[in-house]
């Protein structure tokens, strides 16, 4: 035991009991306010109880903590400070203050500990006792007191016994005409229903006949509700098959237009059918090389004929093409700064463009802001964008022409098995910077 708390538990086993009730009080008093975390295990149980209570039930747990737990007095007394400011500063300071009670500032000097805190507790100790006989008197006047009270209460006590019985015939009384009020009212009741009887018997012929008739007209405006469903379907339906073998007309047309013109570059075909002057002349024509198979992925030259091919769609893994441009920036830079740039391919080549990223590479919501023509999608959480580039690829119908940009292996591998043309994230890189 330190010197510290030696000297505590000497002055602890010394207190005047006046003062070490008070310090009980002031300390049962605190142990509500502190945290569960600083009460020690044996006074816990003890801190939900009411200050009086937690003061009577605790002191033979509390006294000896007090004594021995130098943590856990300190924050007590800080505690009863912060109650009790004016006074608990005086005594910390050491200042005399004659006007208190004695057995409060010993309390408090106990608790505080300031220098003089042996003396303040000595100071204490020389404040005579009050007078047993005082005390005997005061009893007995109580007691007094209490007898007179007694007799008080006994004496209500008959006065409302003699209430009650008078209440108890009174209510008798009640119970007997009511009883009479009763069988005068079920006599009523009785003859009501009789009549009630007859009136529903006459209400319900003339319900029957008003239902009967009721019931031919709800056919009737249900018959007329069908045929004006039958007439409208009809007509929605003939519009409805108008347009859509207009708008199949128009897109098959629109392909066959861009397949052909398409075609007509890749064979470099002459503009019309006729044999021109030109074609008399004798010598040998080079081969034209068909698109995207004999130039390098990274070709510039074999990005631009791709993206000439009709209905073409454009799918980008995003991250993978993201960190080879900008591998220093910031993820949410990458994004901004990569569906900025395909902004402006779109604009001039006028293609569909879908961007993919990693969803499992955000922490909340995205802010960004794709230009028109730029689709973005971020994969849904447990999937990776991979997955995602190849759900796309699987939904185009089979014959367009869809370009994969990955450097990707495997992503690369798997999109040419379902027919898709796979280019290296350098080719985007090097379009995007020309443009």
């Amino acid at each position: 035991m330190t010197e510290a708390g030696t000297a505590a538990s000497s002055a602890a086993t010394t207190l005047p009991e006046p003062v070490r009730q008070r310090v009980l009080t002031l300390a049962a008093h605190a142990l509500g306010q502190l945290p569960a975390t600083d009460i020690p295990a044996p006074l816990r149980r003890f801190a939900s109880f009411a200050p009086a209570k937690r003061a009577k039930l605790s002191a033979s747990v509390l006294g000896p903590i007090l004594e021995t737990d130098e943590h856990f007095r300190k924050l007590t007394a800080f505690e009863v400070r912060r109650e009790h400011p004016e006074l608990g500063d005086a005594v910390a300071e050491g200042v005399p203050v004659p006007a208190a009670d004695p057995v409060e500032v010993a309390a408090l000097a106990y608790l505080l500990r300031p220098d003089d805190w042996e003396q303040r507790i000595a100071a204490a100790a020389q404040v005579p006792v009050e007078n047993p006989r005082a005390d005997d008197e005061a009893v007995h006047r109580l007691a007094d007191q209490l007898d007179q009270a007694r007799t008080e209460t006994r004496q209500v006590r008959e006065r409302l016994r003699e209430q009650v019985n008078e209440l108890k015939a009174e209510n008798v009384t009640l119970r007997r005409k009511l009883n009479e009020a009763r069988q005068k009212i079920t006599g009523l009741q009785t003859d009501l229903e009789q009549r009630t009887k007859e009136a529903e018997t006459a209400d319900e012929r003339v319900d029957a006949a008003r239902a009967e008739v009721e019931r031919e007209l709800r056919k009737l405006r249900t018959r007329i509700t069908e045929l004006e469903a039958v007439e409208h379907a009809a007509r929605r339906t003939a519009g409805q098959e108008r347009e859509l073998a207009s708008t199949r007309t128009r897109l098959l047309l629109d392909t066959l237009l861009e397949a052909a013109s398409g075609l007509r570059r890749e064979l470099a075909l002459p503009p019309g059918g006729e044999l021109r002057p030109a074609d008399t002349v004798a010598g040998s024509e080079p081969e034209a090389a068909p698109v995207g198979r004999t130039a390098p992925e990274d070709d510039p030259a074999l990005f631009d004929e791709l993206l000439a091919l009709p209905q073409v769609h454009l799918i980008i893994d995003g991250y993978n093409v993201t960190k080879t441009a900008w591998p220093n920036s910031p993820l949410h830079s990458q994004r901004q700064r990569l569906v900025t740039a395909l902004g402006a391919l779109v604009a001039q080549r006028r293609v569909e463009v879908t961007v993919v990223f990693d969803g499992a590479e955000l922490s909340g919501p995205v802010q960004l802001n794709p230009p028109r023509g730029v689709r973005v999608r971020f994969s849904p959480a447990g999937v990776i964008a991979d997955d995602v580039i190849r759900q796309l690829v699987r939904a185009e119908p089979p014959g367009r022409p869809v370009v994969v940009v990955s450097t990707d292996r495997e992503v690369a591998d798997s999109i040419i098995k379902l027919g898709a043309r796979a280019l290296s994230a350098s080719s985007l890189i090097s379009r995007i910077a020309r443009t």
